[in-house]
């Protein structure tokens, strides 16, 4: 049954007025802010910027986040790779390849080792497969890669841009249990793309979801202000039996009132998925 969560740093300042970038002045706090509202799932998000530095990265980062994960009966299941788009491998060549490569990998160990199963690859906006060339090396790559994701237990999951026939073409290209899709609501109702043809094309490759609304051709608007069918999207979420996640990558509170903001997207998805019989884990 599906569980709902939320992406890191929507409960807490933006930082720099971003919608989304790793919190560091409040990601602890988050943890108990979090429990506090009932929503005990976490979406980890990481940006090129001082990535070593990030608390997932070091030893002592990682045993503090485990820490934090049992004090405040806290999952983190999965990780948004903001830092994929910024710094995309498939994009570069030589040596500088190589360390994107690397850091790959890293992140990979850092996933396993706090828990996290679900790594997201945007291949959106500056990671966008823009040839035959990226893709190949994308795929190459991960493709090398098989054996160590399954030790680590990751599963490596695209959101993209694509049309449905493309998504499903591209991802056609890599095996079944070890990746799979992201799907996100908002981005799809941004492109105006029908969800009744994006889960016909591709509906059993996805294995988690990020709620949002976005305008079409536009920017993220709170939930239910724009194009994105939410009452096809959850009845299509009910018909496929989809068990992954739903993870609030939602519009920002405008009054700094995050926490309540939060907690009411969090009750109209309930609502929706109620509406369609989608029964929800605590």
């Amino acid at each position: 049954m599906p569980r709902i969560g939320f992406m890191q740093g929507r409960l807490v300042r933006p930082v720099d007025d971003r919608i989304q970038a790793f919190p560091w002045n409040d990601w602890r706090q988050e943890f108990a802010v979090g429990e506090a509202c009932g929503l005990r799932i976490m979406e980890w998000t990481l940006d090129q910027d001082r990535l070593y530095e990030n608390p997932l990265l070091t030893e002592a980062g990682q045993a503090e986040i485990r820490s934090l994960c049992g004090c405040h009966r806290f999952a983190i299941p999965s990780l948004t790779g903001d830092c994929f788009m910024q710094a995309p491998f498939w994009k570069a060549t030589g040596s500088q390849a190589d360390m994107l490569k690397a850091d790959f990998i890293a992140i990979a160990r850092a996933c396993a080792s706090v828990g996290i199963h679900i790594l997201v690859v945007p291949l959106v906006d500056g990671g966008r497969l823009e040839s035959q060339a990226e893709e190949d090396q994308l795929v190459a790559f991960l493709l090398e890669l098989q054996g160590l994701l399954a030790e680590l237990g990751l599963i490596v999951t695209f959101e993209s841009d694509f049309t449905p026939s493309e998504v499903a073409r591209f991802i056609s290209r890599l095996p079944e249990g070890g990746f799979g899709i992201n799907y996100d609501i908002g981005n799809s109702a941004a492109l105006g793309y029908s969800a009744s043809e994006e889960f016909a094309a591709y509906g059993p490759r996805i294995v988690n979801v990020h709620v949002k609304d976005r305008v079409l051709g536009g920017t993220t608007v709170p939930l239910g202000t724009g194009n994105a069918d939410f009452e096809t999207v959850f009845s299509l979420l009910a018909r496929w039996r989809y068990q992954g996640n739903l993870i609030l990558q939602t519009a920002r509170a405008i009054d700094g009132d995050h926490e309540r903001v939060l907690c009411k997207y969090r009750d109209q998805v309930i609502q929706w998925m109620n509406c369609h019989e989608v029964a929800i884990r605590a």
